[in-house]
């Protein structure tokens, strides 16, 4: 696959316009929070204790609803730095895919990469802006992470945490480098989301568990859960570390681009990023921060760009009814909704 994308994007504004706009495991956090509900105690609570129903809808009636917390300013998608196994496929014949190392490039790349996000996250002027990591488990993208760490004092920092579902998809166990080849071929000759290796996963089942993670994330994002209680920072930024494939298929289940847009993606680069930012109304699009040429270049297609564009003013919750949605299953649209 070829590399992609720029270490250090700038903000554009994409030519794109279109006719209408129709409205897990945690195991590390230094910083997060949950908060009890206690109007669920109550509501369970009545059905033993009659005389408290009253109490808890007075209660509802006099408490102010709740403001749901701000959504997070990006979601920032980091490919792991060039590993050992990036540059001898034979290292896979004799290391556990796990725990596989980045290289001194690699770990050079990661170190840019935080770099490059600090910067880019300055350029907003908010004075309290934090970052909160989600990361594969395996060694090359916790390597990646301590990389991108260095970037970033511990006051910026709102915590970490090591998510399974984000690693690589399964090859299988020690490879064979010859029956590799084979299978790769295969793959080709069998489309690259369908086919599964033996002993390991196909990107189908990558996305499986892609869409576990994707219900824990918006959860998350929901509730607040990345700034202590009380707090409403509108600075907060999230960057998910983790592996080529598995980031292209978090993309497709993100924005629900079909099997054949996500096959004409391509790898973006070792320690090279894409950003999904929050747009006018606050819905994460792709057009916020990249270019069309960057997207081109990614792999999205004229239909795929304009939902982008739809992105940019949608709100959260909302759904594009527009053609862009429909014409990768009814070609005959293409002509209503050409990319101009």
């Amino acid at each position: 696959m070829a590399s992609l994308l720029p270490l250090s994007l700038s903000l554009s504004s994409s030519s794109i316009s279109h006719t209408r706009l129709n409205t897990a495991t945690t195991t590390t956090i230094l910083c997060s929070s949950s908060n009890s509900n206690p109007s669920e105690a109550n509501g369970s609570l009545s059905g033993f204790f009659p005389k408290n129903r009253q109490q808890q809808v007075n209660s509802a009636v006099t408490t102010p609803p709740m403001t749901p917390p701000p959504r997070p300013r990006r979601i920032i998608l980091v490919r792991h730095g060039e590993s050992e196994g990036n540059i001898d496929e034979s290292v896979y014949t004799r290391t556990a895919d796990p725990k596989i190392s980045l290289t001194k490039r690699g770990i050079a790349q990661a170190e840019e990469s935080g770099i490059a996000i600090r910067e880019m996250i300055e350029r907003d002027g908010v004075p309290d802006w934090k970052v909160y990591f989600y990361v594969s488990p395996y060694r090359r993208t916790r390597e990646t992470l301590r990389g991108l760490g260095r970037a970033f004092d511990r006051s910026r920092i709102a915590g970490v945490r090591e998510e399974p579902r984000l690693r690589e998809q399964d090859f299988g166990n020690f490879q064979d480098r010859e029956r590799m080849r084979h299978e790769k071929t295969l793959r080709t000759l069998y489309g690259r989301f369908f086919f599964r290796f033996p002993n390991g996963e196909s990107a189908a089942d990558v996305y499986d568990r892609i869409t576990g993670f994707r219900e824990t994330l918006k959860s998350d994002i929901d509730v607040g859960r990345f700034q202590p209680p009380g707090e409403r920072n509108t600075g907060m930024n999230l960057v998910i570390v983790s592996h080529g494939l598995t980031l292209r298929v978090f993309l497709m289940r993100w924005y629900k681009w079909t099997v054949e847009q996500f096959e004409g993606l391509n790898n973006f680069g070792n320690g090279k990023m894409i950003v999904m930012e929050k747009g006018y109304r606050g819905r994460y699009s792709l057009l916020v921060h990249h270019s069309e040429e960057e997207l081109r270049e990614f792999g999205l297609t004229d239909a795929m760009l304009t939902d982008q564009e739809w992105q940019k003013f949608a709100k959260p919750g909302e759904l594009n009814y527009d053609c862009p949605t429909l014409n990768a299953f009814f070609p005959h649209l293409d002509e209503e909704c050409a990319v101009k």
